[in-house]
């Protein structure tokens, strides 16, 4: 059964716009609030969730709908303000909740926004769960009875936990000291959190993107547009920066002669470290936008590396399933799951800077080894679905790709999760010719979409 209102992650869209409206996310919180009162064992203990939210300005119209839609379940709410994503996620599990939820569109523009749901256990809610809500969201609310109402509360010290959580993934006999750090909080939720938790384990931090007015969040800033991090980087000749998006889960980073690292070189250099210390087992998930420089560079390393369907829920129930430790995209989101069940930008960051000062090292050294394939990536938007397998001018255009390319490259094209865009993908050895067949083919992705 295929999910109506659920995306790769969590519910995404136009505020203002179904299913981003005041009534319809009142509609959500109560039906998400009947599931989880459904699962909840008896003993008169009712079921508790937490709610975050990033800076945009309709975090507070989304959050009082929420509220009131869980309360109405007869759910009890912990109420975090801004928060990042992966925040919510710790916080729901170190606190025994039934579920935390997130309302943020990411790195999407202030005027999108969504709502994500965690499990008990800090993971994204499995597919039948989100089809449970989804066939709540079709009926009529019922309220509960007064007695039966959920409370609301708000807790005051959540950043200060969280800060505590992400220091603590950082090996305690290192430290930053002698660093100087520019991190870019894409006046996003982590503004007030991530510059304090680089900056409380010793490094000199430069903050940027930090003044979060409700409409400015992504706004030429973060892990989506990091050329004002590497701007930044080289005005204040900074050893390092650290781009994270709007709700925290992604992570850039760019070194002090400003060249800009990706999700993949980021989680190589993690695992690199890794592979050298006692323990080490298992190997990497990537998904299908992952460089082919990457998988390479693993297998030169005997380390195994599989691939999964692009968004981070499924990379990591792939990492589950093989029992794996590390996961990732290109575009930031990199799970280490022996610290955090989720993506998370903070500990990702200290991640890979435990790597560079356990080894005396720069990225670009740690990396070397790991020569990015040209990729090329083009957004076609459309109005409609659209069926790519039965479109014989798109096949033609990819099979003519995939034989010029003759085993030095792969295309890839897929509906995005969370917009209305087909993504259009090529990589090969050859910048030119990788460029000149993704634009091939997404003439012809625009065509087909026009002429519906």
């Amino acid at each position: 059964m295929s999910r109506k209102y659920f995306g790769t992650d969590g519910i995404r869209g136009r505020v203002g716009q179904p299913p981003i409206t005041p009534d319809r996310v009142l509609q959500l919180g109560f039906a998400a609030g009947t599931v989880l009162a459904r699962a909840t064992p008896g003993g008169g203990e009712r079921p508790c969730v937490v709610i975050g939210k990033d800076t945009r300005i309709s975090g507070y119209m989304l959050e009082s709908a929420l509220e009131a839609g869980l309360s109405a379940a007869g759910v009890d709410v912990v109420l975090l303000g801004p928060m990042p994503t992966p925040a919510v996620a710790y916080l729901t599990r170190a606190l025994r909740l039934q579920a935390g939820v997130m309302i943020s569109a990411s790195h999407n523009p202030f005027d999108d926004n969504g709502i994500k749901f965690f499990s008990a256990q800090g993971t994204k809610l499995p597919d039948r769960v989100e089809l449970d809500i989804e066939a709540l969201l079709e009926t009529p609310m019922q309220c509960r009875d007064s007695a039966q109402l959920g409370r609301v509360r708000r807790m005051d010290d959540a950043a200060g936990r969280y800060i505590e959580f992400c220091k603590s993934t950082f090996p305690s006999t290192l430290d930053l000291k002698g660093l100087k750090l520019v991190v870019d909080c894409a006046h996003g939720a982590t503004y007030h959190i991530a510059p304090l938790v680089f900056h409380e384990l010793g490094a000199e931090v430069v903050a940027i993107g930090n003044a979060p007015n409700g409409t400015n969040i992504n706004a030429e800033c973060g892990a989506t547009h990091t050329e004002t991090l590497r701007a930044a980087v080289l005005a204040n000749q900074a050893d390092m920066g650290i781009a994270l998006d709007g709700d925290g889960d992604r992570l850039m980073m760019v070194d002090r002669a400003g060249t800009l690292y990706d999700g993949d070189q980021l989680l190589y250099a993690i695992v690199k470290h890794r592979q050298g210390q006692p323990g080490f087992s298992g190997g990497v998930v990537g998904t299908a936008m992952t460089n082919l420089a990457v998988e390479r560079a693993l297998t030169r390393r005997h380390i195994p590396f599989v691939r999964t369907r692009v968004g981070d829920r499924y990379v990591l129930e792939m990492m589950l399933e093989l029992g794996w430790h590390w996961g990732g995209e290109n575009s930031g989101h990199i799970i280490c799951r022996d610290k955090h069940t989720t993506g998370d930008g903070i500990v990702s960051a200290l991640q890979v800077l435990a790597a560079l000062v356990s080894n005396a090292a720069t990225l670009g050294d740690f990396t070397s080894e790991v020569k990015l394939y040209p990729q090329r990536l083009i957004n076609v938007r459309t109005t409609a679905p659209v069926d790519l397998e039965q479109a014989s001018g798109v096949r033609e255009a990819v099979v003519a790709a995939e034989q010029d390319l003759d085993g030095t490259g792969r295309v890839l094209l897929r509906p995005s999760g969370t917009e209305p865009l087909i993504r259009v993908m090529v990589e090969g050895e050859d910048a030119a010719r990788v460029d000149r067949w993704a634009e091939t083919i997404a003439a012809a992705v625009r065509d087909l979409a026009t002429a519906r």
